[in-house]
C-alpha cells in the first residue's frame, strides 16, 4: 500500500522526523529509508534504538499512524497508474487483496477513499504473526481469496515486500520508489505502473516466473 498504491512514505518520514525532534533528537533520511516496508513495531524499535524517544513501541506506532491517517484524510496521494490498474481489475472481476504492514486503521482509511470497495481482502501488519519479509502476509491473502499463490500477482515497492511475496510463491512486479530493489528471484522490476494494463501486468509477472524456472534449470 504505502509507496505502491499511495505515496504515503513521505507522510511516514515527516511523522518520524516530528516525533524524534519532539524528544530532542535528530532523524535522517538514511534512517527513515531503512524502515520502508518493515512491520511497524520493527520500525518503532529502530526509532527507539536510534533516538532519545522514550515511548513504548506501540506508543510510537500509534503516534506515527495517527499523523499519517490525518494526512491521508486531507489528501490521498495516489501513485501513478495504480488506481487505473485497480479500477481495471475490479471492472473485469479480478479479486484484489491489500497486503500491507500498516495497521488496520490506516489501511481502512485508504480503502475507504476508493469507491466501490475494490478490495475483497485486507491483510494488515497488526493481524499477522510474522510481518514482511516473512511469507505469511501473502500466504494469508491468497488463502482468504481462495486462490493459489502462484495464480496471484503481487505489486511491491520495497525489498522487504518483494521478499515476502516471492517467498510465498507469488509472481511479483517490483516498482522501486523511495528505496532501490535488488535482483530477487521471482520478481521483475518496472519503472512505473503508469500505462500498464492487466494484460501487460500478466506478461511482466510471467517474466519473473520464467527467471525462477531458468535459475532452477
Amino acid at each position: 500500500m504505502d509507496g505502491t498504491l499511495v505515496d504515503t512514505e513521505p507522510y511516514w518520514i515527516e511523522a518520524e522526523y516530528a516525533l524524534v525532534e519532539r524528544f530532542g533528537g535528530r532523524w535522517s533520511d538514511e534512517l527513515a529509508h531503512q524502515l520502508v516496508g518493515n512491520p511497524l513495531l520493527v520500525s518503532a524499535d529502530v526509532i527507539i534504538a536510534s533516538s532519545p524517544v522514550t515511548l513504548t513501541p506501540h506508543e510510537v506506532v500509534d503516534e506515527l499512524m495517527t499523523a499519517v491517517i490525518g494526512r491521508v484524510r486531507e489528501h490521498v496521494p495516489w501513485r501513478p497508474g495504480a488506481r487505473a490498474l485497480l479500477d481495471e481489475a475490479v471492472a473485469v472481476g479480478v479479486p484484489n487483496a491489500l497486503v500491507t504492514m500498516s495497521w488496520q486503521p490506516l489501511a481502512r482509511a485508504v480503502a475507504d477513499a476508493l469507491p466501490g470497495s475494490p478490495f475483497a481482502v485486507l491483510v494488515t501488519g497488526d493481524e499477522v504473526t510474522h510481518g514482511k519479509p516473512h511469507p505469511e502476509p501473502y500466504l494469508r491473502a491468497a488463502e482468504l481469496l481462495g486462490v493459489a499463490p502462484r495464480d496471484c500477482v503481487a505489486l511491491e515497492d520495497s525489498p522487504t515486500g518483494v521478499r515476502s511475496a516471492t517467498a510465498a510463491g507469488v509472481p511479483t512486479v517490483a516498482i522501486p520508489h523511495v528505496v532501490q530493489i535488488p535482483d530477487i528471484a521471482g520478481a521483475v522490476r518496472v519503472d512505473s505502473l503508469d500505462g500498464l494494463d492487466l494484460a501487460g501486468l500478466t506478461r511482466t509477472a510471467r517474466e519473473g516466473v520464467r527467471s525462477v524456472v531458468a535459475g532452477q534449470g
